[in-house]
């Protein structure tokens, strides 16, 4: 079938905005091309889900971002919280009232909000409750690769994990239905690649409003902790029996194949095309668990009769593959001994991404078959031609971005001091720091809100004689997220630090979402401001703010900052994103040019300084010239490289 072309209505808001609403305005039957983001917000609309709440956090970013657009159209709340435990909780009260909700998060998000879900689940709530979980393998845009799965047969929770688009919005709509059936929260897994990847789905019936009383009909308590967990055992019981009736999970192939491939998620689809390149269809059967907690009872057991080997596929840890051999071993004396592969084995990678060609890989070795995808000459100029022609281009910051001359500044002034300094890092765009783009800055990288928390500990070590310097970069949205608590610590214990917040007024690496210090709301509606200046200023913090595009003045601040010989300060460098502008944020955009009768080239002592250390790719070497020249299509004009040119070659003009 060739996808059809999606349809886009636009509208301005009041603001001026543009407004996407296509997943609404669209007839009933219709086959529309979504990503899987989409789809999950069509799910969610389709089952009159009335409530939502996320921190933004890539690859899940759009499920909130779009449910706030359509918000006022569709009678839905949506904001984005403080972070991802608040989230669920706001989504888990609406649920217990009666409201069906919804939750959306990266997998990093799923271990701030673990402590509540591993309670949740045992007190349970009224109305459906859903917890999306967007994980990202290979670690593509995330600071660590880890399989949130795990949380859900800690906590006894049922997990889904579909393998396509329409099979996605379906099983959103079936998630609200088996968590009222039993009650509790229940978990959808996703991925980079199928978040952000699109296909078609058919749009099922958008239900009505409806307005009626809400009503808090019961208690929602732990305790007894012994009655809830027997309770929340047996509605697990409960889903494996649900399940064998829906066609989610399912078996696909002959009837004696050789060997059985077991999968979920993305794997099915990696799956189902490596088996179809190498002509395997009469040799080899796909089992497509879609319920990877609990795993199908009756339909396991038929599958595990039809062979005795069996390949499984999935990403990031052996999950399902230590479930299916759990289940194995318990059905042993039905089914009888079984051989697996996989992670274990070697068969599978166990850390990254899955493709097509490593399943390939795998039934190769296992089947003795022959394949190449490709010839080897073709690799070869391939590969020359991507070493001739494809520039190198370094992971870096983009034109314009106030981080590049924070760090700039951070550098000079530790380097003024002397002390060399310890400078903590965070998660944001500005985690970039530990790279050559933020001249390898920042020497701590864990997770949000961990810079502040290791400048705590390390600013209380004078007394066993580390006089060194500490300083913990932050940006402003991991600020309200959790670097709050730290900074309290600090101010009580009287930890030796300086807290430096990199303010530019949005949620910037995951898109520009609102914050508590944004003026909207996920809705886009005015929202008020928390200032955070005001709120270090509360609990104790003397607080400087610098504009870090005056290198000059933000160098001396930090400087004079470092020589405080106790307690925590703070200071915020607040400049827009280049990206995204915010009011009261915009800066004046210079004409940049540069003067080729000053610019000495490679002469100037550093081998093109300006290009080779300040790193801005708006700033270009000409190597016909021998000089230095701006690039005007990717400069934004924010003058910062002027102040680095110690011949005063970069001018800034008027815009």
């Amino acid at each position: 079938m060739i996808p059809c072309c999606r349809v886009f209505y636009l509208r301005q808001n009041k603001r001026g905005q543009v407004k996407v609403s296509f997943l609404i305005e669209e007839e009933t039957g219709k086959e529309i091309l979504v990503s899987d983001n989409e789809a999950i917000v069509r799910g969610a609309l389709e089952a009159l889900v009335r409530f939502a709440a996320a921190y933004p956090g890539s690859p899940s970013s759009e499920i909130l971002g779009l449910l706030g657009r359509l918000a006022s159209d569709v009678g839905v709340y949506a904001e984005w919280s403080v972070n991802e435990k608040v989230a669920m909780e706001a989504a888990a009260a609406a649920a217990m009232a009666g409201l069906r909700s919804l939750t959306a998060m990266k997998q990093n998000g799923l271990n701030v909000a673990s402590d509540f879900l591993l309670n949740v689940n045992l007190t349970g709530v009224t109305a459906g409750f859903v917890v999306v979980v967007c994980d990202d393998p290979g670690a593509i845009s995330s600071g660590n690769e880890q399989d949130p799965r795990w949380f859900a047969r800690m906590g006894q929770i049922p997990l889904f994990e579909p393998s396509g688009h329409q099979e996605l919005k379906e099983m959103v709509k079936w998630a609200f239905e088996i968590s009222e059936l039993i009650g509790g929260p229940v978990l959808i897994r996703s991925s980079t690649r199928t978040s952000h990847a699109q296909g078609n789905i058919k749009l099922g019936e958008l239900p009505g409003l409806t307005n009626g009383s809400l009503e808090w009909r019961r208690s929602f308590v732990t305790m007894p902790v012994g009655s809830s967990h027997r309770k929340l055992l047996d509605k697990l019981r409960e889903v494996r029996e649900l399940v064998e009736k829906y066609s989610f999970d399912r078996y696909e192939g002959p009837d004696s194949p050789e060997l059985i491939v077991v999968t979920c998620g993305t794997g099915y689809l990696y799956a189902d095309e490596a088996v179809e390149l190498l002509g395997l269809r009469d040799r080899v059967g796909i089992y497509k668990v879609a319920t990877t907690n609990p795993i199908p009872l009756k339909l396991s057991t038929e599958v595990f009769k039809k062979t005795n080997r069996f390949l499984v596929i999935e990403e990031v840890d052996p999950f399902l593959e230590e479930g299916v051999k759990s289940l194995a071993a318990e059905l042993s004396s039905k089914i009888g001994v079984k051989e697996f592969y996989g992670k274990a084995t070697g068969h599978i990678p166990s850390v990254g991404e899955l493709n097509t060609d490593i399943v390939i890989e795998a039934l190769k070795g296992l089947l003795d078959v022959e394949y190449s995808p490709r010839s080897q000459d073709y690799v070869g100029r391939v590969e020359k031609y991507v070493a001739d022609f494809v520039p190198a281009r370094d992971v870096t910051f983009c034109p314009g971005c106030p981080h590049r001359a924070t760090f700039w500044a951070l550098q000079k002034a530790k380097l003024m001091d002397g002390r060399n300094a310890v400078i903590c890092g965070d998660i944001g765009c500005y985690s970039l720091g530990v790279l050559p783009a933020g001249y390898q800055t920042l020497q701590t990288l864990h997770c949000m809100g961990s810079g502040a928390g290791l400048a705590n500990g390390l600013g209380k070590l004078g007394q066993f004689g580390f006089d060194t310097p500490v300083l913990a970069v932050t940006g402003d949205s991991t600020f309200y997220h959790s670097v709050i608590p730290a900074l309290v610590n600090a101010v009580h214990n009287e930890a030796n630090f300086i807290l430096i917040i990199l303010d530019n007024g949005v949620t910037a690496m995951t898109g520009a979402q609102p914050h508590p210090g944004s003026n909207t709301n996920a809705m886009e509606q005015e929202a008020p401001v928390v200032d955070m200046v005001k709120v270090c200023e509360a609990v104790g913090a003397p607080v400087k703010v610098t504009d870090p595009f005056n290198l000059g003045d933000t160098t001396r601040i930090v400087y004079e900052m470092m020589q405080i010989p106790k307690g925590v300060r703070v200071i915020v460098a607040r400049q827009a994103c280049a990206l995204y502008k915010q009011k009261g944020m915009e800066f004046t955009r210079y004409k940049m040019h540069v003067d080729l009768d000053k610019c000495i080239g490679k002469e100037c002592g550093c081998d093109v300084f300006c290009v080779r250390n300040f790193k801005c790719p708006g700033l270009v070497f000409n190597k016909k010239l021998g000089k230095v020249q701006i690039d005007e299509a990717l400069c934004s004009g924010c003058g910062v490289c002027a102040q680095i040119c110690s011949r005063g070659a970069i001018i800034r003009g008027v815009g």
